[in-house]
């Protein structure tokens, strides 16, 4: 149970102050032997702990779901596949899993999105890696603009939807080959960038270690770089730069009221 959770039970008075003690005092993860779920992640960080699927057990992925879902009331984990997906389900009916993104997650339906983060991609190649970013920043409640296959070998097509990229808080760029992506929409807008090299293109590329290169010796100023392939990762900091731009026009309005 979240502290939140815990001291609006004892102010409805569901809770007794005693009973609170005990549950605060508990050890803030939970001790399963093969694993010790951080349950006091989202107290600390503002993110619940997310499950990265691929290659557990099915036993202990099974449980692990189970712990986090009747916790927290949701749960999201990256990299999972279509046995999983199954061996999940049979526990958990409303988990859902996308086979582009490898998301398996089971979310409250009531979930509120604000700000926007665009996601851009250089080609449809890129699409799994966007989603993956574009679904987590979602889950964390952010709002998504999903703008795909805009690579430089076709300008046109990226400044064709420069308003909207412009207007978002926040800009992730997903791209292969030589990933030049980042390095245009850092020199068209005010925001930060968060540029994701990918592992598709060919020999030269590397598995992504070329796109990784460019992108990190960008000469376009506000772009941060995640790992290649790394989705979740640009997801997650572009939450964080979203809610820190939220939080902000929330208290310009309240000093001009």
């Amino acid at each position: 149970m979240k502290t939140e959770e815990i001291l609006r039970q004892v102010q409805s008075g569901e809770l007794s102050v005693e009973e609170a003690v005990r549950a605060l005092g508990r050890e803030p993860f939970e001790e399963m032997g093969f694993a010790k779920l951080d349950m006091h992640r989202e107290t600390r960080s503002g993110f619940p702990e997310v499950v990265y699927c691929s290659r557990k057990a099915d036993d202990f992925l099974v449980r692990i779901y189970r712990e986090l879902y009747e916790k927290n009331g949701e749960v999201f984990g990256t990299r999972a596949d279509a046995h999983q997906f199954e061996v999940v389900r049979d526990i958990l009916p409303q988990v859902t899993w996308d086979p582009v993104s490898r998301i398996l997650k089971a979310e409250r339906p009531d979930k509120k999105r604000c700000g926007c983060i665009a996601v851009c991609t250089a080609g449809t190649a890129d699409i799994s890696v966007a989603e993956e970013a574009a679904q987590t920043a979602e889950f964390f409640g952010a709002a998504v603009d999903r703008i795909y296959d805009v690579g430089v070998s076709g300008l046109h097509r990226l400044l064709s939807r420069m308003e909207r990229i412009q207007a978002a808080n926040c800009v992730v760029a997903v791209a292969g080959m030589e990933g030049a992506l980042a390095s245009v929409i850092g020199g068209l807008v005010q925001n930060p960038v968060i540029a994701v090299p990918t592992s598709v293109g060919y020999g030269a590329s590397m598995n992504g270690l070329s796109a990784l290169l460019t992108m990190i010796n960008s000469c376009a100023n506000g772009i941060a770089v995640v790992n290649i392939d790394n989705g979740f990762g640009a997801g997650y900091m572009a939450t964080q730069i979203n809610r820190l731009a939220v939080r902000g026009a929330q208290n310009t309005a309240q000093q001009q009221d």
